[in-house]
């Protein structure tokens, strides 16, 4: 039964943002600083996700294949490789580096 009202209250909260959202008047979605964190935000999530699967073991930080896959696919971002090239990147040194033991 926990379960079925956790269910609900998250039904009820993901309702209510949107709802709050469409009732946010024109005016204040127009506003420069309003406009800026709305660009920024997503970056800033995305960054903020990235770091968290690419360090963290639960409830530990820790440094392995993932941190240098991570590091790979920033290299091949500064070197302007196309978005699939990065990807493969950090996919080959993460597999190369759990195949050497690390």
């Amino acid at each position: 039964m926990n379960i079925w009202l956790a269910i609900g209250l998250t039904v009820v909260g993901c309702y209510a943002v949107k709802l709050a959202g469409l009732l946010v008047p024109a005016g204040v979605l127009e506003r420069p600083l309003v406009r800026r964190l709305a660009a920024l935000l997503p970056v800033a999530l995305l960054a903020a996700l990235t770091a968290q699967q690419a360090f963290a073991d639960g409830r530990a930080l820790m440094l392995d294949a993932r941190a240098a896959g991570l590091a790979a696919a920033a290299v091949a971002l500064l070197l302007r490789a196309p978005f699939l090239l990065v990807v493969a990147a950090a996919v080959l040194v993460t597999a190369g580096v759990r195949a050497l033991g690390g």
